[in-house]
């Protein structure tokens, strides 16, 4: 399951977008650290596909694939020191699969700023920075720790001591690590070592109920900022009392109210498929004894593994897979009688998942 971590620092509105994609009941107020404890929801993951699968199939039973968010404590400069919820905001980030940066950017009189001023571009630096000392710290104390193997045995560990001081000088720069390293196998090693500058992210600018779209924010421009000219941030503008409003009605209505504001998607559809693009998840759908179920898995996950999903046994007894494209079930309405007009495809081994794709693995067991 796919996991966000919201952070950011006090009243930006964590804990209020929180409540909305969760429909939970988190305290909200306008003091610093209401949250303390990370506050954890699961939800399902917005799927207009799997809603027309479900239509046209007529399944016993859907599932949806589900996202978990936490809400991690405020955080405030001097949190790499332990300062403020320091130590719990940095080890809660340790565990998520990827970050949602909160950044407020709206004025208003009556929800305080901890630097009592709006400046999203400052507040997202602040807590970069944090992450930026706190890994310096964990880099210092890991090679602490290697010292003596290193020289022990220099020539075997040549090649780690080097990464190690090539990620202590991209941090020393300002440099958050998951830009500063492409290499699959070093991305493993600066994961298992719970670096979190190293962790994808993405920014969620937290606008004004009257400019939904964050069109006056000058997104672009952060985005340019935060990333780079060629390489601009991932910001995604949410309205938190937007979503909160959209949380409380019906579903039936949501749609109408979404269209009365010109919004084509909630914020948690948008969030979530940036998400979805930031980690390279695609999502495929298992129908197995009238069981319509949605699935996330990496990009170029190869078949046995996107068995292993549903169940350990699955994977080890692979055999094959029958696939079918989403737009042929919608169609067909049924995977036997696209077997039957030969469009069924069989994948084996070797096979990578695609996103939308409808499967039935066959198995030994």
């Amino acid at each position: 399951m796919l996991s966000v971590g919201l952070v950011g620092l006090p009243n930006v509105g964590k804990s209020s977008l929180f409540n909305a994609l969760t429909t939970g009941a988190v305290e909200v107020s306008n003091y610093p650290f209401t949250t303390i404890d990370s506050n954890v929801g699961v939800v399902p993951v917005p799927d207009g596909r799997l809603e027309r699968l479900a239509e046209r199939i007529a399944p016993d039973e859907v599932t949806a694939a589900h996202v978990r968010f936490v809400d991690i404590a405020g955080l405030v400069e001097g949190a790499s020191r332990g300062e403020g919820l320091g130590n719990r905001f940095l080890a809660a980030i340790r565990e998520v699969d990827a970050v949602a940066h909160v950044l407020r950017a709206f004025d208003d009189g009556q929800v305080a700023h901890v630097f009592g001023a709006v400046d999203p571009l400052r507040d997202a630096r602040v807590v970069e920075t944090e992450l930026l000392l706190a890994d310096l710290e964990t880099l210092e104390r890991h090679a602490a720790k290697r010292e003596r193997e290193w020289k022990g045995n220099p020539g075997k560990h040549e090649g780690e001591r080097r990464r190690l001081e090539a990620w202590r000088v991209a941090l020393d720069a300002g440099t958050p690590l998951r830009s500063a390293e492409a290499d699959p196998a070093a991305r493993e090693a600066l994961s298992a070592l719970g670096l979190l500058t190293a962790k994808p992210t993405l920014w969620v600018a937290n606008v004004s109920e009257d400019d939904p779209e964050g069109r006056e924010a000058d997104l672009p421009a952060l985005a340019a900022a935060l990333g780079g000219p060629s390489d601009p941030a991932l910001v995604v503008p949410v309205s938190a009392r937007i979503e909160a409003e959209i949380a409380a009605l019906d579903p039936k209505e949501r749609a109408e109210f979404q269209a009365d504001l010109g919004l084509e998607r909630s914020g948690l559809e948008r969030l979530v498929e940036a998400s979805f693009g930031l980690l390279g998840l695609v999502r495929f759908y298992t129908l197995a004894n009238g069981k319509l179920r949605a699935w996330e898995v990496a990009r170029g996950t190869l078949a046995p593994r996107a068995a292993g999903k549903i169940h350990s046994d699955m994977e080890e007894g692979f055999i094959r897979a029958r696939v079918a494209s989403c737009d042929d079930v919608l169609e067909h309405g049924d995977l036997h009688r696209l077997h039957d007009q030969g469009r069924l495809r069989t994948e084996g081994k070797g096979y990578a998942i695609q996103d939308g794709d409808v499967v039935e693995f066959l198995f030994t067991g």
